[in-house]
């Protein structure tokens, strides 16, 4: 008998005392191992995340719990060729493998470097600008994020064994939330071992991971106002977490990626001696066969020109002729077995729903899935093989709106026009994704914008982007994955927005001073300190947010503005034809360049001499308010907005605050100056933040 799998539950391996139930081989129906989680303490589980993860994630930055992400994805990345050799039992082939593991790695150092790149060195997340709430300036509002005290519930599926866990865990690690992961029976030793790889490589704080090997029977009860769930599996599934009460009353959050119909449609102006009708077949073939058509991405319906479905299923009959199907051991195969031969029983039963308004134009007979003869490898009869199968709808056929075959199928639906196309997509209800194949920019954005409120994501597919595009059915770390209605309504990934959906968003009011000490981030209207020395000659371990710098007044004359443009060639007429700049509604006469103020403005307040700030990087929300007309003297007012170290750097960002005004105290231009500032002055070896 095969070992058990085991949980990891507050801060130990937990091994069920039972035998457990079988986990078998997809390609040849040995045991791989026994699962069970009787006696397993799930109460214990979720208080160790509270009081043990929670607090231990909250008190590091976004930058430090992105330095986390990044060192386990190298660690898993040094350990791939494990979960490789033992992805293969689940029916992976090498290329389903790599979407799993390179995949989820890949989310990893994605969740990295953004958390580094967009999210500031601190615990809050401001969310916009600030808003005046009252006429002095003393009474002002400013939305932020900040971490819940709760814990995350990630309940997977069979078919993502490692990317599935890993796409969930990233954004709510980097939100400050500890993980409580449930993967589906099936491939659940694959997780396992990820996470046994991640547990003893002690990168992450105790309690910021746990795992359920097993049933999760009585989690949710455990659950309250600030814990959350996220759900990958069928919809029945999805109903039944809907209706607990933990999640109707309870204020538990649920976000759900469930059953799904996505579509991909061939563009009208698509002929098929063009290079989209074959990137059209391509992808329609990929996404059937990758991970045997288990992806809950994979195109289901085929939606072409009526005039076009015959060459179209011919040309899908000819390419999944070369596709060899059989044990994923072998390099020869190109799509291995279903995850179980349960999975296959579902599977068949789908197509039979579907044969009562479609016939089966490619494939093998239903009931013997893929006959001996044609098998590379494998047990034709314990192993869960199965020929791929296309269909064609009859005109008006309702069955392949509703019916998910979650497998290697898919069927072809004619279409009579743009407005039909998007029509029948619309017929599935909500998904997480569609593909439109054409290279008429017009037929373009008449179907994404038809396509959108029914779809998470919508790829445009043309010779253009071919060469880089991603393809159809695979979510990416950067963009939202999740699809409204039948696809669940959640948002999973989506780069930062996938944290700042685990956080809670709070509308602060208060006095710039009160909002400047909450937020860490200098507020317009709060003190400001000059202290006699001038602030770039502090170092980033001296500077602190609200140190300023008034400069003295600068008169700018003609003879600058008609250098500027001389030198610069910006000879727009608003500054060197007085006549037509006098006829100006706006100006009235000469005025001088914008970046002229703005380089003015620079000489008042830089200093010169070599010191601890290194470098400008940029500016940012520059705007100008006021023209500045010859004679007019303008002053500057410098203020340290935000002072974010980086580690692993011996300098820092800082964001300065920069005011512009007139002689008559007018603002005539606003802006943040981003400069690199050292850590230490003079200089000394690099250090940690």
């Amino acid at each position: 008998m095969s070992a058990i799998l085991e949980s990891y539950a507050a801060g130990r391996w937990f091994r069920a005392a039972d035998d457990g139930e079988p986990l078998l081989d997809a390609a040849t129906g040995e045991e791989v191992a026994r699962i069970s989680s009787r006696g397993l303490d799930v109460a214990a589980m979720v208080r160790h995340a509270r009081d043990t993860g929670g607090p231990a994630l909250r008190s590091l930055t976004f930058h430090e719990r992105a330095a986390l992400l990044k060192a386990l994805a190298k660690h898993l990345s040094e350990r791939k060729e494990e979960l490789y050799a033992l992805s293969v039992r689940t029916g992976a082939t090498s290329r389903d493998t790599m979407i799993d593991v390179d995949g989820g790695i890949g989310t990893l150092f994605s969740y990295a470097s953004k958390g580094v790149r967009e999210l500031p060195n601190d615990t809050v997340v401001l969310d916009g600008g600030l808003e005046r709430l009252g006429k002095g300036g003393t009474f002002v509002g400013q939305h932020l994020y900040t971490s819940r005290p709760g814990v995350a519930v990630q309940i997977n599926a069979f078919n993502f064994p490692v990317w599935g866990m890993l796409e969930k865990l990233a954004p709510a690690f980097l939100a400050g939330l500890p993980s409580i992961v449930k993967p589906a029976s099936q491939s659940a030793y694959l997780t396992e071992l990820a996470v046994r790889q991640i547990i003893e490589s002690g990168i992450l704080p105790e309690g910021a991971l746990q795992l359920v090997a097993g049933g999760a029977g009585g989690l949710l009860d455990e659950l309250t106002v600030q814990d959350s769930v996220a759900f990958t599996g069928s919809a029945h599934t999805a109903g039944i977490l809907r209706r607990h009460p933990n999640v109707l009353d309870g204020g538990v959050q649920l976000g759900v990626e469930a059953d799904s119909l996505n579509c991909s449609i061939l563009g009208p102006d698509v002929r098929p001696d063009d290079p989209e009708f074959h990137l059209f077949v391509k992808g329609v073939v990929t996404e059937m066969t990758v991970k045997a058509g288990q992806k809950c991405t994979a195109i289901r319906r085929v939606l072409v020109p009526e005039t076009m479905a015959g060459q179209v299923t011919e040309a899908l009959a000819a390419r999944l002729a070369e596709v060899t199907v059989g044990d994923p051991r072998d390099p020869d195969v190109r799509m291995g077995p279903l995850a179980s031969l349960g999975q296959r029983e579902e599977v068949r039963k789908a197509v039979e729903a579907l044969r009562a308004s479609a016939e089966v134009v490619y494939g093998a007979s239903l009931l013997n899935g893929v006959p001996g003869s044609t098998l590379l490898d494998g047990d034709p009869e314990r192993g869960a093989f199965m020929t791929p199968l296309v269909l064609r709808a009859r005109p008006g056929a309702t069955e392949p709106h509703d019916v998910e075959p979650f497998g290697p199928v898919a069927t072809v639906l004619g279409y009579d026009g743009i407005e039909a196309a998007v029509a029948l997509a619309a017929r599935g209800k909500g998904s997480l994704v569609a593909s439109v194949v054409t290279h008429d920019p017009q037929v373009a954005r008449s179907v994404v914008l038809g396509l959108a409120p029914w779809h998470g994501r919508v790829l445009v597919l043309d010779r253009d982007d071919a060469k880089e595009s991603t393809g159809h059915g695979s979510p990416l770390p950067v963009l939202v994955h999740g699809g409204p209605g039948r696809a669940g309504g959640g948002e999973e990934l989506g780069g930062v927005r996938g944290v700042l959906h685990h956080m809670q968003r709070t509308a602060v009011q208060g006095s710039p001073d009160q909002l400047t000490a909450i937020t860490g981030r200098w507020t317009t209207g709060a003190a400001r300190a000059e202290s006699g020395v001038h602030p770039f000659r502090k170092s980033l371990a001296e500077l602190r947010v609200g140190d300023t710098i008034g400069s003295a007044p600068r008169t700018v004359s003609l003879a600058d503005i008609e250098h500027f443009a001389e030198f610069t060639g910006d000879t727009f007429y608003a500054h060197t034809d007085a006549a037509a700049a006098a006829r100006n509604p706006l100006f009235g006469g000469i005025v001088a360049h914008g970046y002229l103020v703005v380089s003015l403005a620079a000489g008042l307040f830089v200093d010169p001499a070599p010191g601890p700030v290194l470098a400008n990087f940029g500016v940012d929300g520059l705007r100008f308010l006021t023209p500045v007309k010859a004679g007019d003297a303008i002053d500057v007012t410098l203020t340290v907005k935000q002072i974010t170290p980086r580690a692993g750097a011996d300098y820092g960002e800082v964001r300065w605050d920069a005011v512009v005004t007139n002689q008559d105290g007018q603002a005539v231009a606003t802006y943040d100056v981003l400069t690199l500032v050292a850590k230490t002055w003079p200089a000394t070896p690099a250090q940690e933040a």
